[in-house]
């Protein structure tokens, strides 16, 4: 059965999506600790993401770094933070979440309930600062 991620990448669920190529997909989390927090997902479904061959997952880190230098443009903070934890969706995934402070990488905190149209203008504002190499 595929993962929610799996039909994110396909078009069946929408999503509000920063970048993608062949292998990678980046999108808003619908449940955000702070506005700009991004999942990045391999475009093939692996549960693990420690079961990712090295190539595929030193190519999913160098795609996520891009993302984060977009993410870090676009939203006031002292760092993007990287948390794998990988337990929610069967399908291996990186969170990055913009943070000004420690806490705010704290997966149980409350999330944050944005509007379509702040979803939307993240997306947009972030994708500017998105380089394809």
């Amino acid at each position: 059965m595929a993962s929610i991620f799996s039909k994110i990448i396909r078009g069946e669920i929408p999503s509000y999506k920063i970048a993608e190529n062949d292998e990678f997909f980046a999108f808003l989390d619908i449940n955000p600790l702070v506005k700009g927090h991004t999942l990045v997902i391999p475009k093939k479904e692996i549960d693990y993401i420690f079961d990712i061959d090295d190539e595929q997952l030193a190519r999913l880190n160098i795609f996520a770094k891009n993302v984060a230098k977009a993410i870090e443009q676009t939203i006031k903070c002292k760092r993007v933070g990287i948390l794998v934890i990988g337990t929610e969706v069967p399908h291996a995934h990186i969170h990055l979440i913009p943070f000004k402070d420690e806490d705010e990488m704290n997966i149980k905190r409350p999330k944050l309930n944005l509007s379509n149209e702040e979803f939307i203008n993240i997306a947009e504002q972030i994708k500017k600062h998105i380089i394809y190499k």
